[in-house]
């Protein structure tokens, strides 16, 4: 038996695998499972069967995107998440795609990758947040919602548009913002939270990027709407704010902060904020400890980024004298978030290959699936952190939180009207 052979049979149990190999010889494995789909694939060159055995995770998705891994049943969505299926974190099977010399490797380029200074923090987002506006179109909700939606229905079946509407509201919620309060929206996107936040509290709002493509559209946006006296938008780094704010909020920012700077983030927002502050941190995190970012994701999607362990997280806030007064975990919403951008990339193929190329086209859909498989079957999850610097700023229970979501989405729980819809 070859070495491939033995790979996949160790890899996939549950579900059934075909390959075609280079010389046209067949094979099979696992055993048909109703929740998985059957998957086929052809290797068109005895290099992709080297680069998947000497690195799984970057040679699998290269192969992939140069035409050389191909799906013949399935999609690449699929093949991932079958492959995932058979390693739940959960069931800590471990990991089947890196010799302990390729790990130890790995942890030493990325402690010096995560050293993320200032000068290499906007080129690092420019590299992903600056790509074409019309592409973002194409897979994101009406208000360019860039991060995990909330899907308060319970179900997978909520619309995105519903379900981002609901992740505003239970963040705005949380952050129990009162009319003329001060809030800082740190990593602010296309400005969608911000507005939110003014339109439905009244709170006046500064959102800060290093995006110069994102800047001009939040922007253009609040002046749109009429509100840029209220909801202003400024290029900076967060290490350079100065002020002082009632509320800080910041969703899918942390992940490019860098280990090496969690204090400084931590010790930074406390400054900023006034005596009886509150901040509300939204991040993808791992369920385990403290890890590595994948090749892939390090190489094409987030250079800089690295997903924090909850613990790495509060251990950043230790000594400042900042209480945590709430954490909640996400499980499966960014699954199902990622899902319906999947649907959505997949549906606008031919736009996408026109704007960019197949090869870009065939690595945002790997992004994409093997984002949504991290969540559905890996160590990823959601965080949500709020923080406080005085005991007595909120209430003691966490029904006001509650109480304040369903005043923000409705008697009914639907999306409610706003002005912070996109409309360029």
């Amino acid at each position: 038996m070859s070495l491939i052979d033995r790979f996949l049979e160790r890899a996939i149990r549950r579900g059934r695998l075909t390959v075609t190999f280079p010389g046209g010889r067949t094979a099979s494995y696992g055993t048909p499972d109703a929740e998985l789909a059957d998957v086929a694939i052809r290797f068109a060159d005895a290099r992709a069967l080297r680069q998947l055995l000497a690195d799984p995770s970057l040679g699998a998705a290269e192969a992939y995107m140069d035409g050389r891994l191909i799906i013949e049943r399935g999609d690449i969505r699929d093949f991932l998440n079958l492959a995932t299926a058979n390693n739940r974190w959960e069931e800590g099977r471990g990991t089947l795609d890196a010799s302990r010399l390729r790990r130890a490797v790995d942890n030493v380029r990325f402690r010096i990758d995560r050293i993320n200074m200032a000068r290499r923090s906007k080129r690092n987002v420019a590299h992903h947040y600056d790509l074409s506006d019309r592409l973002y179109d194409l897979f994101l909700d009406a208000d360019r919602q860039y991060s995990c939606a909330y899907f308060d229905d319970g179900t997978a079946t909520q619309s995105l548009e519903s379900a981002q509407d609901a992740k505003k509201a239970h963040i705005a919620a949380k952050l129990a913002i009162e009319p003329g309060m001060r809030v800082l929206d740190i990593g602010c996107g296309w400005g969608g939270m911000a507005l939110y936040l003014h339109a439905k509290t009244g709170a006046d709002v500064c959102g800060i990027t290093l995006s110069e493509e994102q800047l001009k559209v939040a922007r253009c946006r609040a002046e749109m709407a009429g509100v840029d006296r209220h909801v202003r938008f400024e290029l900076i780094d967060y290490r350079h704010m100065t002020g002082q704010f009632d509320r800080i909020v910041s969703v899918g920012m942390f992940e490019h902060v860098g280990p090496a700077h969690y204090r400084t983030f931590m010790r930074k927002c406390r400054e900023l904020l006034t005596p009886e502050g509150v901040m509300l941190l939204h991040t993808i995190g791992r369920a385990g400890g403290p890890g590595v970012t994948d090749a892939f994701t390090a190489k094409y999607i987030f250079p800089g980024g690295y997903i924090p362990a909850l613990s790495e997280i509060v251990r950043a806030n230790e000594g400042l004298r900042m209480f945590v007064t709430d954490i909640e975990v996400l499980r499966l919403h960014y699954a199902h978030t990622l899902a319906a951008w999947y649907d959505r990339v997949v549906a606008a193929r031919e736009a996408i290959v026109a704007m960019y190329d197949e090869r870009f086209y065939r690595m945002w859909t790997y992004y994409l699936a093997g984002s949504e498989v991290s969540f559905r079957h890996g160590g990823l999850v959601n965080y949500q952190l709020q923080f406080a610097r005085d005991r007595h700023t909120l209430p003691i229970t966490r029904d006001y939180m509650l109480a304040g979501e369903r005043r923000l989405r409705g008697a009914d729980g639907q999306p409610s009207t706003s002005p912070s819809a996109f409309a360029l």
